[in-house]
């Protein structure tokens, strides 16, 4: 274990005794090397704010010099260990981008990742922090795909594409209920033809997509392309109701014992009854129409 210096535990003594009068001093001092100690005792304290102060204060003028990668870095960790996940992201970027061969550079990925995955929102709002994290995380993997962390990243990355995932299914269900309402729709379309593509597109953009929630997306689908042919014109109702036993099938293969079975077989017999009544209306106006040569 690397020691700590004794002008650190020095300093830390005296800021423990001294208190906001020692502090306040220190940050009105030019001397900096002074003051890049006292916020290396303060960080090694756990006070996250005030080291976070003092660092900012000498992060520029000690660029370029030996404590220049160490500040920076402390400086991130203190963004972060104080929930500032915004700064920490930032700096810890700053970090790897300025010294990509740096002592803490690996760690430095690592927590950027962490500090974006900390700030993602509930699946119903704007996911950039998402995707963002997701990248971040791969992208550390991608150049450590032996580290220790391993694990953990790969942890959070399956839950964060959940998360991308829920909120396309809440998309998807939410058009669904939405049914025959058209207040929603500028430009005309059907809410069931937008629940169909929202649910397909995440079917297909996430495939390592939880069994549940796959099935969940695919009996949408179903349930949509259904009601879109039960309201469609007399010309696109055969197709559809075509589409739906089409659907039915896919749907039945790909979860034999979903708990939705027993309605999707349901809404296959009743579209399969609507294709074959039609079939067998088609077939007696063929009968009338051809007339044997016998008979003419």
């Amino acid at each position: 274990m690397k020691k700590i210096p004794f002008l650190v535990v020095l300093f830390a003594s005296v800021l423990l005794v001294s208190g906001c009068g020692e502090y306040a001093r220190i940050q009105k001092t030019q001397d900096y090397e002074y003051k890049y100690e006292a916020a290396k005792a303060l960080y090694i304290e756990g006070k996250y704010s005030r080291a976070s102060q003092l660092l900012g204060d000498v992060l520029a003028i000690l660029k370029g010099t030996a404590y220049g990668e160490e500040c920076l870095y402390m400086l991130a960790m203190c963004a972060y260990n104080s929930k500032d996940y915004e700064s920490a992201s930032s700096y810890f970027r700053k970090y790897y981008q300025s010294y990509p061969k740096g002592l803490y550079v690996e760690h430095a990925r690592y927590y950027s990742g962490l500090s974006l995955y900390n700030q993602t929102p509930d699946p119903r709002l704007d996911q950039t922090y998402t995707d963002e994290a997701i990248s971040e995380l791969q992208q550390f993997l991608d150049l450590y795909p032996t580290t220790q962390l391993k694990e953990q990243t790969q942890n959070m990355i399956y839950l964060l594409q959940d998360k991308l995932v829920e909120k396309e299914y809440l998309a998807a269900k939410m058009y669904f209920d939405l049914g025959t309402y058209r207040g929603n729709s500028t430009f005309g379309g059907s809410n069931y033809e937008a629940c169909i593509v929202t649910a397909q597109n995440a079917l297909k953009d996430y495939p390592f997509a939880t069994t549940e929630r796959r099935e969940e997306l695919s009996i949408l689908i179903l349930r949509s392309r259904f009601q879109l042919a039960s309201q469609s014109v007399i010309e696109k109702r055969m197709e559809r109701f075509r589409n739906v036993i089409d659907e039915f099938y896919a749907f039945a293969n790909d979860f034999p014992e979903s708990k939705f079975l027993k309605e999707a077989q349901d809404l296959y017999d009743r579209a399969d009854k609507v294709v074959k009544k039609k079939n067998v209306g088609i077939l007696e106006e063929l009968k009338k129409e051809i007339v044997p040569l016998s008979e003419k």
